[in-house]
């Protein structure tokens, strides 16, 4: 087991009814001069903005408000946020949205309190000495960046996605309302779901340090997650899969499957991220594009950990050799992402990229690490470039 630190600062409040709430959280934070950040028009439509700035007004917290967040979110609209911010004197950011406008929340907050351009932060040129305090009103279960801390911008200049953590940006307080993620669609929610368990599964799959509690909690949010979500596509409406899915997101990126391990291998979101920040795919459905590919490429460099989750996790049963139990858990996994209608290779996502775009995703993907890519197995740009043409 190795030392580690888990710090969850985020106050949540859980439940039917708690967007109502909002405003007094923000006073109760010491926020007077909000920024109301948020995406496109669905939180609008569904009357959810509308009772956000009606708590806000009840509460005497006065605000500005920066929408058009997309997937993926832009480096621009993070200038935006901070010029806005600067002039209207904002104290406090309030995201209304999944993790892309959280994630674009926790970048304004860096720029608001420093100096500088704030990609440096994201190209790893200086370390954030502070963040503007942030809010979240969660509408989508998938990032998990309620109660993490970190974010993922894309700059679109090269469409380069980069992620920055530090333990200033985690929210101060995150409102989560299973019922406002009922009127998502069957692919975001799907999509969601792959996100949320591959963020448990790239913790899982560590190469130093263990705890069998740490493993345990990290099994059963797996099979919770997985359990729900085939529940969810068959009942879109069920309002106690979407609380379980909900609270299995934040959990699974506050840090608490990671403990006592070496942080885990995390390769495929960053093979992931330059699918996603080239073509600007959705990225649950990225990952389940590109985990497989992944899998099959490392598993061997620790084959009873992947027997391990193919027993403890898919269910696999029976007898044979690490190897061979890997295989069936591996392709137990693919098998359950086809089940909720997602993407097993980039063909099935879309996507084709051409061999110099492979290329070039591979060389970005060791350059934004620095070296070599995950744990289990550390990637090179030749192993990437393989990864990318197994998942063709």
């Amino acid at each position: 087991m190795k030392n580690f630190v888990f710090n969850t600062p985020t106050k949540v409040v859980f439940g039917r009814g708690v967007e109502e709430e909002t405003g007094r959280l923000v006073r109760e934070c010491g926020g007077h001069r909000v920024l109301l950040h948020y995406g496109g028009c669905s939180a609008e439509r569904s009357g959810l903005l509308s009772r956000v700035r009606d708590s806000l007004h009840r509460e005497g917290v006065d605000f500005v408000e920066l929408g058009g967040v997309v997937p993926n979110p832009r480096l621009s609209k993070i200038h935006e946020g901070i010029e806005l911010g600067r002039k209207e004197g904002v104290d406090f950011i309030l995201a209304v949205g999944g993790g892309s406008v959280i994630d674009s929340a926790k970048a304004i907050g860096y720029g608001l309190a420093s100096e500088g351009e704030v990609w440096d932060f994201f190209e790893k040129k200086r370390k954030a000495s502070a963040c503007v305090p942030v809010g979240v009103v969660l509408t989508i279960a998938a990032a998990g960046s309620e109660m993490s801390s970190s974010c993922v911008i894309t700059r679109e200049e090269g469409w380069i996605k980069r992620g920055y953590s530090n333990e200033l940006s985690r929210p101060k307080f995150a409102v989560m309302n299973p019922e406002l993620t009922l009127t998502l669609p069957a692919w975001q929610t799907a999509s969601g779901c792959v996100d949320i368990l591959m963020h448990t599964m790239e913790r899982y799959f560590y190469h130093e340090g263990g705890m069998e509690l740490t493993d345990g909690i990290a099994e059963a949010l797996l099979k919770t997650v997985m359990k729900n979500a085939l529940v969810l596509r068959d009942d879109p409406s069920c309002y106690e899969a979407r609380a379980e899915v909900m609270w299995a997101a934040a959990l699974s990126h506050n840090g608490l499957t990671g403990c006592g391990t070496d942080g885990g291998d995390w390769a495929s979101h960053k093979i992931e991220h330059e699918l996603s920040g080239l073509f600007d795919v959705s990225h649950g459905a990225g990952l389940a594009a590109v985990w497989g590919s992944w899998a099959r490429y490392v598993y061997k460099a620790d084959a009873a950990r992947f027997a391990r989750f193919a027993h403890k996790v898919m269910g696999v049963s029976g007898a044979g050799t690490h190897e061979e139990m890997a295989e069936k858990g591996i392709e137990a996994m693919e098998n359950f992402f086809r089940a909720i209608h997602m993407p097993t290779s980039l063909s099935e996502l879309g996507v084709a990229p051409t061999e110099e775009q492979i290329r070039e995703m591979a060389e970005k993907c060791w350059r934004g690490i620095g070296g070599p890519v995950g744990v289990v197995r550390p990637l090179g740009v030749e192993d990437i470039v393989n990864i990318y043409h197994l998942a063709r």
